[in-house]
């Protein structure tokens, strides 16, 4: 206790600017490191034009990262690509007219039941000629674990693509050292 007391008495005798140079170290490296970029592995499915298996697939995902507190571990982006500027204008169905009037009463209640099986009936449809008119579907997935983390993102690694709908996806697992690895982080990045 005392020896500390001497030294700051001895510091601040000297002055203030060789206080500053006692106090104030160099830093050195930094201790932490960016997990994107140093820990980081993808995988890559094609659904090919199959929206519903991507769907499922993107399900399974919000489920194990919700159920096993994956949140920052295990992200993913959907890739779609348009195969023609045409595929973006799609035709969108009308609603179903009713053309038998009613009581005022009944008209009313009766109107809004049938405008709510329209715009039911409609979603369906609008959505399928979407999917068949979209060109391919991929899932792309980050495993984002550290270094002490290693088990884990093995079994993590292991399981995602031999389970059902990401075995038929043909997936691609892209490491740190592979070639396609920094336009796969591109492209996860601007990804939306």
């Amino acid at each position: 206790m005392l020896g500390a007391q001497n030294i700051l008495k001895q510091v601040t005798l000297k002055g203030d600017a060789n206080a500053r140079s006692i106090l104030d170290l160099t830093c050195g490296e930094l201790q932490t490191r960016s997990m994107a970029h140093d820990y980081s592995i993808y995988i890559r499915f094609d659904f090919g034009t199959d929206e519903e298996k991507a769907q499922q697939a993107r399900h399974k995902l919000d489920g194990w990262r919700q159920a096993f507190r994956l949140d920052k571990r295990v992200q993913y982006k959907m890739d779609r690509q348009q195969e023609a500027a045409g595929a973006q204008a799609v035709a969108k169905p009308t609603a179903v007219e009713k053309t038998a009037p009613a009581e005022k009463s009944k008209g009313k209640t009766a109107a809004k039941s049938a405008s709510k099986a329209a715009s039911k009936s409609s979603e369906p449809a609008s959505t399928k000629p979407e999917a068949a008119v979209d060109g391919k579907v991929g899932l792309l997935v980050r495993l984002y674990f550290s270094s002490h983390e290693k088990l884990s993102e093995q079994r993590w690694l292991a399981r995602i693509p031999s389970e059902e709908p990401f075995k038929s996806a043909s997936p691609k697992i892209i490491h740190q050292g592979d070639a396609d690895f920094d336009s796969t982080d591109n492209q996860f990045e601007t990804l939306s």
